[in-house]
């Protein structure tokens, strides 16, 4: 993917605004522009953090007034030099400089060619450079506080600990090697054991993690479940400010899911209007039914959405299986219509139609996410890579504990400790080889410019 003897050219900025970035990274980028950029001096003898104003020209055409900024390796964004045209947005204009660009010898971008290059040269690790794509990707104050944790460092200086304190354990444990025949420990085995078991607790907590971290990357399923006419879809509508959904005093009307979203307090909710449940010999509500059953059991909460004017008896459990993972809130719809009925302090009383206890509902559904730790820089992890290899190093340190258990042989101890790295650096990259594929799915991922 990445030919680093290569310059390369890319918009770095989406089409349509008033303003447009192209960037070039590579050895020769300033000498490239200078082949089609007229400032008052080259391009090519100016140094790092300098912006120059000047013409895009093609012969005697000028295309655009424009300022080049000129970055110098290592300190760029991709460890090379670079430099950045900014020239207005015109699509025209943009299509221009980067014809000229590549007759100057440079060639288009690849999807993440320019992060590829910043990971290569040292300028972020693995983690941190996918962390660029949900950065960009972020739609909510959670999931950009989530990318740019990871971004900064997040978890890596965390992954980076534990490894280093692996490495120590199969250093000292080689080093037995060196003295087996004199029977000598240097791993102090109960400190050995401690230590791993230290190591376990943190890295199961990373991977506990995961449940909230994707659930803010993605957004939060929230599945909307309940009898037929509770006020499902007028539930939905009122959570999104918007007629999103078909509304019909007609039972049965919603047949199939309907998925829409909303930001509430910086977290994005993923709200899924679902069929009602009930016995019904009408086959495509049937399968509505079975639709809403499936999307219950993928949901992070679950609103039991019940009808006022039906409940006298009391409060009926949910017909329906969860989680013991899942949030489950108990609201009372239509409560404008049984003005006399009282509630349990657990149940949410609303009127969707006019919106009376739609402002405690939503405070109920922002406080099930708890972000504080998010926002204060605790390590979350947000990647289903990096949760799979965090399984890998769990399941390997299990098979270096049972070893240590049976007094395996400190060679075939070590080997099982060095598993555990292995999957710890996969995440990063550091002291690790990352195969040419994976490097290649993972960026393949990324938008052309970045």
């Amino acid at each position: 993917m990445n030919r680093e003897e290569e310059t390369i050219v890319a918009p770095a900025t989406a089409a349509g605004g008033a303003i447009a970035v192209v960037r070039l990274s590579g050895p020769d980028a300033a000498a490239l522009c200078d082949q089609f950029f007229r400032g008052p001096a080259p391009l090519a003898a100016a140094r790092g953090y300098t912006v120059r104003y000047g013409r895009i020209v093609d012969g005697e055409r000028t295309i655009d007034d424009v300022l080049a900024t000129v970055f110098r390796a290592p300190h760029s964004y991709t460890g090379e030099d670079s430099v950045e045209i900014s020239c207005h947005g015109s699509a025209y204009i943009v299509g221009e400089i980067l014809r000229l660009a590549q007759a100057a010898g440079a060639r288009m971008a690849e999807p993440g060619e320019f992060t590829v290059r910043a990971y290569l040269a040292g300028k972020l690790d693995l983690s941190q450079a996918e962390a660029v794509a949900d950065l960009i990707a972020s739609s909510s104050r959670a999931a950009h506080a989530l990318a740019t944790g990871q971004m900064r460092g997040g978890y890596s200086a965390a992954l980076e600990e534990l490894r280093r304190k692996l490495l120590d354990l199969t250093s000292l444990l080689e080093l037995e090697l060196d003295f087996s025949e004199e029977d000598v420990e240097f791993a102090d085995r109960d400190e050995l054991r401690r230590t791993m078991e230290s190591i376990r607790r943190e890295i199961d907590a990373l991977r506990n993690s995961f449940s909230l971290g994707n659930a803010i990357k993605e957004g939060v399923a929230v599945a909307i479940a309940g009898a037929p006419n509770a006020g499902k879809s007028t539930l939905l509508n009122r959570l999104l400010h918007d007629d999103r959904a078909l509304v019909s005093d007609i039972a049965g009307t919603t047949r199939d899911v309907i998925e829409e979203q909303a930001n509430i307090d910086g977290v994005r909710f993923r709200f899924l209007d679902t069929a009602g449940i009930r016995a019904t010999d009408d086959r495509l509500e049937r399968m509505g039914i079975e639709r809403t059953l499936a999307s219950i059991a993928r949901a992070q909460i679950v609103i039991h959405l019940l009808d006022a004017t039906t409940i006298a008896g009391g409060i009926p459990a949910p017909d329906f299986p969860l989680r013991e993972d899942q949030t489950l809130l108990t609201v009372v719809n239509k409560t404008d219509a049984a003005p006399a009925l009282v509630l349990p302090d657990e149940a949410i009383g609303i009127s969707a139609l006019n919106g009376t206890g739609i402002d405690r509902l939503t405070r109920a559904l922002r406080n099930s996410i708890d972000t504080e730790g998010l926002f204060h820089g605790d390590s979350i992890v947000s990647n289903s890579r990096h949760f799979q290899a965090l399984g890998e190093a769990l399941q390997a340190l299990d098979r270096a504990a049972d070893g240590f258990r049976n007094a395996l042989p400190p060679d075939l101890l070590a080997e099982e400790i060095r598993g555990v790295i292995r999957a710890l650096s996969s995440i990063t990259g550091i002291g690790a080889i990352i195969p040419d594929e994976i490097l290649s799915n993972i960026f393949s991922k990324f938008c052309i410019g970045k």
